[in-house]
């Protein structure tokens, strides 16, 4: 069995009587770009401090390389790392800041200004170099970080929401760059973040953190196609939740009853199905059709509460019988979206090979 290239064994971190982080483990393969992905105090952040060395955890084991950092000093792991404030020196210039590592690590003068220029061209900022902080941008200021936490090549980059206190436009710009950065560099990232889209846009792998533990690790497609949680459901992509009972189990998937007449065979389950239980379905918005007629096969009638235009798509807010809200997603030009009206009975229909149930042991 081939060695990972970092590897986090059973870490737990509690404070008192509260865990922050309960035996999570994750192999991070060499220059992958991980995301921890998880709403604030589900431990992500703290897992990140451990492998930086911020915080010591109450047990397990950190492995780079087959050895342990827990016993080394944060500032001896060699690791880099960007914050969500920029923590740049503001009496220093940027390319004082970005020599600084290199500077406190004894590197010749030559070997720190051929990496400062190299780190500046990295980050676009090629004659930058005499300006202070707070000259720069945002944007500006956090491609300086960036560009600091590179500059003596560590092994490994962790980044704790890095790009929060940007504005939308801006935080996407900077997102490519870091995407590209990872492309051309190599280096191992880790990256924290409670922005889905964010996860989704940057990221090989993510692993979402719920209290403390790790609930699904895979690519953005894998979470989105294949949640294995109903908080992975909820939390990854948009997502409608219909109450149902289920008729028919073989273990895999199920045949479950929705309102009076609508009975979906062959749902994939998630957790022990049962005859006679119920269960949470789960549907994506853009996989759900949406028919101002009532067609020949099976559907779930609704009416109309709201419509959106949101330029590539409208939105239709509607209504089950019994009082569940369901939101449609068409996409732009789409004829069903023809004529649309608030108060209106419409049919929604799916595959069942779309669809997710959810059962007891699964939410």
């Amino acid at each position: 069995m081939t060695m990972p290239y970092l590897a986090i064994r059973n870490i737990r971190k509690q404070y008192g009587d509260v865990v922050a982080v309960s035996d999570v483990t994750l192999d991070i393969a060499k220059g992958e770009f991980m995301t921890f992905l998880g709403p604030s105090g589900s431990g992500k952040s703290t897992t990140l401090y451990a492998l930086a060395g911020l915080q010591q955890p109450t047990s397990g084991d950190i492995l780079l390389e087959g050895r342990s950092l827990l016993s080394v000093p944060s500032h001896k792991r060699n690791i880099g790392m960007v914050f969500q404030r920029y923590t740049l020196f503001p009496h220093l210039s940027v390319g004082d800041n970005i020599a600084f590592p290199l500077s406190v690590r004894r590197r010749p003068k030559a070997e720190i200004d051929a990496a400062v220029q190299r780190c500046l061209k990295l980050v676009r900022l090629e004659g930058f170099a005499d300006r202070i902080p707070a000259k720069l941008s945002g944007g500006q200021q956090q491609r300086v970080a960036l560009a600091r936490a590179l500059a003596y090549d560590p092994p490994v980059l962790l980044m704790d929401e890095p790009l929060s206190a940007l504005d939308k436009k801006l935080r996407e710009e900077i997102q490519y760059e870091i995407r590209r950065i990872h492309q051309e560099t190599g280096v191992t990232i880790l990256y924290v973040t409670h922005d889905q889209e964010e996860a989704l846009r940057l990221s090989d792998r993510i692993a979402v953190f719920s209290k403390g533990v790790i609930d699904q690790v895979g690519t953005g497609t894998e979470l989105y196609t294949h949640p294995a949680t109903r908080f992975v459901a909820e939390f990854i992509g948009d997502s409608d939740f219909l109450g149902g009972r289920v008729e028919r189990a073989d273990g895999k998937h199920a045949d479950i009853r929705i309102g009076v007449d609508l009975v979906m065979r062959g749902v994939p389950v998630h957790g022990a199905a049962k005859a006679g239980t119920s269960a949470a379905i789960m549907l994506r918005p853009e996989r759900i059709s949406l028919s101002q007629r009532k067609p020949a096969q099976p559907a779930l009638a609704a009416t109309i509460r709201d419509i959106t235009f949101l330029g590539n798509n409208t939105h239709v807010q509607a209504q089950t019988p019994n009082r569940e809200d369901i939101s449609v997603r068409l996409p732009f030009g789409h004829e069903s979206a023809a004529g649309l009206s608030t108060g209106q009975q419409v049919w929604l229909s799916w595959d069942a090979s779309a669809a997710h149930a959810f059962c007891e042991s699964a939410t």
